[in-house]
């Protein structure tokens, strides 16, 4: 297995109530709204460091985030600090996780013209001239890489860090396979 972090959770939830974008901004330091840029009202935390966006419905969305409880302590804050602008929330948010961005390693060099030419065009993207990584798409789990020739991966569309772990070890095992990587 190689080396894996998590470089961001973004995940969502409901207040089940309407906010005033308004007396949010003036009541919580770190609060900006500027409904002509941007329908949302963003809200910095330092601890844990994230970004929320707050929208007039209800709806949020949190975003930064290292891990799950991260994003659960950063939604209970949030709903803590609403208080400073009377605003009281009486649902408890159901978090849904909507994507995990994650790094990993391979350890190794990786020839991306001949893992192109290898995996098949169905699953594979590559255009140097374009982009320098090889888009790898993956049915199970359902996620996008993005492969380096360091061995450097990206990964992204995943709802849980076990898929991340799966399609890691899965694209190392293909490679493996087929003789491109040791």
């Amino acid at each position: 297995m190689s080396k894996m972090n998590i470089e961001n959770v973004v995940a969502s939830t409901s207040l089940e109530q309407e906010l005033d974008l308004n007396a949010i901004e003036d009541a919580l330091d770190g609060a900006e709204y500027n409904p002509q840029q941007f329908p949302g009202l963003v809200y910095r935390l330092k601890e844990p460091k994230t970004a929320t966006l707050l929208f007039r419905s209800g709806k949020v969305v949190c975003t930064g985030a290292k891990s799950y409880l991260e994003v659960k302590a950063a939604i209970k804050k949030v709903k803590e600090d609403l208080k400073k602008a009377n605003i009281f929330i009486t649902v408890d948010p159901k978090i849904e996780v909507q994507n995990i961005v994650a790094s990993a390693d391979l350890g190794q060099e990786i020839n991306l013209n001949t893992v192109a030419i290898t995996l098949g065009l169905e699953k594979v993207e590559y255009e140097p001239e374009q982009f320098p990584g090889l888009v790898y798409r993956l049915d199970d789990p359902k996620v996008v890489v993005l492969l380096f020739g360091s061995g450097k991966m990206v990964c992204t569309g995943a709802k849980i860090p076990p898929d991340v772990v799966r399609a890691v070890d899965k694209i190392a095992e293909e490679l493996r396979a087929v003789g491109l990587m040791s």
